[in-house]
C-alpha cells in the first residue's frame, strides 16, 4: 500500500507544479524580440524571447512602465522578469512600455495590456485551471486501487 501512496503523492505534486505555471499572452513584438506577459497575484511576469532561432535571449536589463508610471522590475531565476503591480491598478486599456536590454541593444516594446491581464490572477491551487489534469489523476488512482484490490484477491 505504501507504493500506492507514493504514486498518489507524486501525481499530486505534478498537478500542483503544473497549476502554478502562469498563462503568458503576447503583448508586443519587434523585429528581434517577442514580449509576453502573465498576471501574478503581486503584479506582472514578463518573458522576452527571440522572434527566430533557438538561441535563448540573454536579457541584461528590463524597465517596465504602465501609462507612464514606472514599475520596479527584477529578474527571476527562470529568465523571466517580475514587475510589482501599481496600487489601485486596474489594467484594462492601459499602455505597457518595456525597455529590454539584450546583446548590447536597447529596444522599446509597447502595446496595450490585454483584457486577460486586467483581472488579478486566481490563486494557483490544485484545482486552478487544471481541472482536467486532476480528473485524469483521480481516474488513474481509482484504476490503480482496483488493480491492487483484484490482484490481492487473486493471490
Amino acid at each position: 500500500m505504501s507504493a500506492m501512496r507514493r504514486c498518489l503523492a507524486i501525481a499530486l505534486i505534478a498537478c500542483a507544479a503544473a497549476a502554478a505555471a502562469p498563462a503568458f499572452v503576447p503583448v508586443a513584438r519587434s523585429a528581434l524580440v517577442t514580449l509576453e506577459a502573465a498576471r501574478s497575484p503581486a503584479g506582472l511576469t514578463l518573458r522576452a524571447a527571440r522572434v527566430s532561432g533557438a538561441q535563448p535571449l540573454g536579457v541584461s536589463g528590463m524597465s517596465v512602465s504602465i501609462d507612464g508610471r514606472t514599475l520596479a522590475a527584477r529578474a527571476n531565476a527562470d529568465g523571466s522578469w517580475s514587475a510589482l503591480w501599481p496600487a489601485g491598478g486596474a489594467a484594462d486599456g492601459k499602455q505597457l512600455e518595456v525597455v529590454v536590454s539584450h546583446d548590447g541593444i536597447r529596444e522599446v516594446l509597447s502595446g496595450p495590456l490585454p483584457a486577460a491581464l486586467a483581472a488579478p490572477a486566481a490563486p494557483a491551487g490544485l484545482l486552478g485551471n487544471h481541472k482536467q489534469m486532476v480528473w485524469w489523476v483521480l481516474n488513474i488512482a481509482i484504476v490503480l486501487i482496483a488493480v491492487m484490490a483484484v490482484s490481492r484477491r487473486m493471490s
